[in-house]
């Protein structure tokens, strides 16, 4: 696969204390463009992803896909931050590093001596992020968090519910997605700044705000006099044909309406008082779903030929694919949506993208996961540090670090 002659981020050194998802998603757009990221994990039991679903080594616990997708590219050194040796092995990889991350629930790095105001004391150029679910500052700050409690408590659990008996637990779990992808570019626009000033930066990410923020409809209007707005969204319609199912969608353009009722021949549906503009059609949607679907049955005998003539209509529709089809599709084979990264003892291992391009150009992850925890302990306190093999063995044996 090409790599760029020149990485965005080529000599951008990270320290990573993240785990799970937010913050290793986030240090992993970093490493993929080609900065030098530094996983701190805790000796023995490492990130607990690594124990997570499913694991690629026979007769191993730490190997799990999950921990794999957002690890890659980085390198593990495993310090024991409750050490008051550990700590100085930490401060002394801030005076190296521009970027710090963590993603613990507030409070705790500063009990670890890794807290903002502790490497900066010895960095004062450090842009340093925290990621956390409800924000450093507010009555929730401590409350623990992962995405399906943001997806609860943000409204968005609320909002989806639509017309099922309950609020159900939703799959994505988009909170820590957003909150990682929301402090890459915090990041980069203090890395801008810095490059302009010299001056570091605290960044506080919130996972619910990022949330909150997704939302396009309802926050808008209930703040200024209107109503909730439920899902299912009126305009948008998922239809079986044959054992399989349409997704197709009337809303979002102007014409898009116009050229399903043309495409209906039914032209006089367009002009219909009841479906003639976007509230019309909102409030007797219903009906017009009707329409459609029976539409849909009448004239198409698979989800194939529906999407073939819609899309000639220029109306958007697609198949529902399941994730097995979706990892086989020729559109995302091309653009490598899929790559590999060498792993130990599978030779290969396939995950996802970083989901943009450079230059034209794919990003590759930068090398493969760390494969044990500590695993470049060495490397790192020796190239980064100039530590000598004689304080590295030290600290091993005071249990400050540890190293394979």
């Amino acid at each position: 696969m090409p790599v760029p002659d020149q990485a965005l981020l080529a000599g951008l050194t990270v320290l990573d204390f993240t785990r799970v998802l937010a913050g290793p998603y986030c240090t992993r757009l970093l490493a993929d463009l080609g900065a030098r990221v530094i996983k701190v994990e805790r000796p023995g039991e490492g990130d607990e992803t690594r124990r997570g679903y499913v694991q690629v080594e026979d007769g191993r616990t730490d190997q799990a896909t999950y921990f794999i997708r957002v690890n890659a590219g980085k390198e593990s050194v495993a310090i024991d931050l409750s050490h008051p040796k550990g700590r100085a092995v930490v401060l002394d990889l801030a005076r190296h590093a521009d970027v710090a991350v963590e993603n613990f629930v507030p409070g705790v790095v500063a009990k670890l001596g890794c807290d903002h105001p502790a490497l900066s004391a010895v960095k004062p150029d450090l842009v340093y992020c925290s990621i956390s679910g409800f924000g450093q500052t507010g009555p929730l700050r401590q409350q623990p968090a992962f995405a399906h409690i943001i997806n609860a408590i943000s409204g968005m659990m609320h909002l989806e519910q639509g017309a099922d008996p309950a609020p159900r637990v939703a799959y994505i779990q988009a909170a820590d997605v957003l909150a990682g992808s929301h402090a890459f570019g915090a990041i980069m626009a203090a890395l801008w700044r810095r490059g302009h000033t010299g001056q570091g930066a605290y960044l506080d990410v919130s996972m619910l705000e990022c949330l909150v923020a997704a939302e396009d409809i309802t926050y808008g209007a209930l703040m200024n006099g209107g109503v909730e707005y439920r899902g299912p969204r009126p305009g948008m319609i998922v239809h079986g044909i044959g054992g399989r199912y349409l997704a197709l969608q009337t809303v979002g353009a102007p014409q898009l309406w116009a050229r399903l009722a043309a495409l209906m021949e039914r032209p006089e549906l367009a002009d219909d008082p009841r479906f003639a503009t976007p509230a019309g059609r909102r409030e007797n949607w219903l009906e017009l779903q009707a329409l459609i679907c029976a539409w849909v049955e009448k004239k198409f005998d698979s989800v194939d030929a529906a999407v073939s003539a819609l899309t000639a209509a220029r109306v958007p529709a697609v198949p529902v694919l399941s994730p097995l089809e979706v990892v086989a599709h020729p559109h995302l084979a091309e653009r490598h949506g899929f790559p590999s990264i060498d792993h130990p003892t599978r030779r290969a291992v396939r995950v996802t993208a970083t989901p943009f391009h450079v230059d034209g150009r794919p990003l590759a992850p930068r090398g493969a996961a760390p494969y044990r925890v500590g695993e470049h302990t060495r490397d790192v306190l020796t190239e980064v540090l100039g530590y000598s093999p004689e304080r590295i063995e030290e600290l091993r044996k005071l249990g400050a670090v540890e190293t394979v």
